[in-house]
């Protein structure tokens, strides 16, 4: 229990500014350590904002003073369409787990940080901080597969996505 306080107090500790510093400050390293990574396609390709070229589907990394994540998200705002967009994800899910080497998590029609309505499919690495520089390793160690495994992923199946707009 004091750990879990100890961890929630950190993020306290940083003014809005400082805390606001030290993620560009963490966006910026990971953003440097991935430049010189190719796509799947062999171009270069800012990997911190990655675009998908498909309206509403985005990659999103993320991280706070608890966790990290990455994740595709279907941010359609007609929820038909994305349940539509989610369900042929599910199709390609086989595809996605052999890029990632691994299951993610799924959830239809949730909602973001910000309230917005989504779908999302993801995975996340619990007990980090991006305000604790000595857990920087350990995130990079975790966005870096991930992210170069979605964009080998998509290189092939956003073909089938374009047929959708």
């Amino acid at each position: 229990m004091f750990e879990y306080l100890w961890k929630s107090y950190n993020i306290f500790m940083y003014s809005k500014q400082q805390a606001a510093q030290l993620k560009q400050q963490f966006w910026t390293a990971l953003g440097q350590y991935m430049q010189p990574v190719l796509s799947a396609e062999g171009e270069r390709i800012n990997w911190i904002n990655y675009k998908t070229g498909e309206k509403d589907i985005y990659f999103r990394m993320q991280a706070d003073n608890k966790k990290a994540f990455i994740a595709i998200e279907l941010t359609h705002k007609d929820t038909g369409l994305q349940a539509l967009y989610f369900e042929q994800f599910k199709q390609l899910r086989s595809l996605l787990n052999e890029a990632l080497n691994e299951e993610w998590i799924w959830q239809l029609h949730t909602h973001d940080e910000h309230g917005k309505y989504i779908s999302r499919i993801y995975t996340e690495l619990n007990d980090v901080s991006i305000f604790k520089q000595e857990d920087w390793p350990q995130l990079i160690s975790f966005f870096k597969p991930r992210i170069t495994a979605l964009d080998e992923f998509w290189s092939t199946a956003k073909h089938v996505f374009e047929t959708l707009r």
